[in-house]
C-alpha cells in the first residue's frame, strides 16, 4: 500500500501561484508514473501534468507554459508549480501513482482562483 498525501492548495488571485506538493509513504518514483489530475464542479476528472520514473513530462494543453511538475525522490514528494493562475483553474487537485495493474490516489485538495 502506498498513502499520497497532498497539500499546498487554497484561494489566489488570478495571475497569481501556488505549489501543490505530493507525499509519498515510500519510495515508488522509479517504478510509478506520478500525476496531478483535477475536477472541477460538474466536469470529468482531468489529467493536469505528470511525469514518468523515466522523467518524462505531460501537461495538458491548458496548463502548458504555466504549470510545471517535478518531483524530489529524496523526500519521496512531487510538486506542481502552478503560475498565472486563471479562474478556470479553480478544481480539486488529486496526486496520483499509476502503473500496469495498480494505481494510488490522494484526498485532494481544493485550489479557487478568483478572478
Amino acid at each position: 500500500q502506498v498513502q499520497l498525501v497532498e497539500s499546498g492548495g487554497g484561494l489566489v488571485q488570478a495571475g497569481g501561484s501556488l505549489r501543490l506538493s505530493c507525499t509519498a509513504s515510500r519510495n515508488i518514483f522509479s517504478i510509478y508514473t506520478m500525476g496531478w489530475y483535477r475536477q472541477a464542479p460538474g466536469k470529468q476528472r482531468e489529467l493536469v501534468a505528470r511525469i514518468t520514473s523515466g522523467g518524462s513530462r505531460i501537461y495538458a494543453d491548458s496548463v502548458k507554459g504555466r504549470f510545471t511538475i517535478s518531483r524530489d525522490n529524496a523526500k519521496n514528494t512531487v510538486y506542481l508549480q502552478m503560475n498565472s493562475l486563471k479562474p478556470e483553474d479553480t478544481a480539486v487537485y488529486y496526486c496520483a501513482a499509476t502503473r500496469v495493474g495498480s494505481d494510488y490516489w490522494g484526498q485532494g485538495t481544493q485550489v479557487t482562483v478568483s478572478s
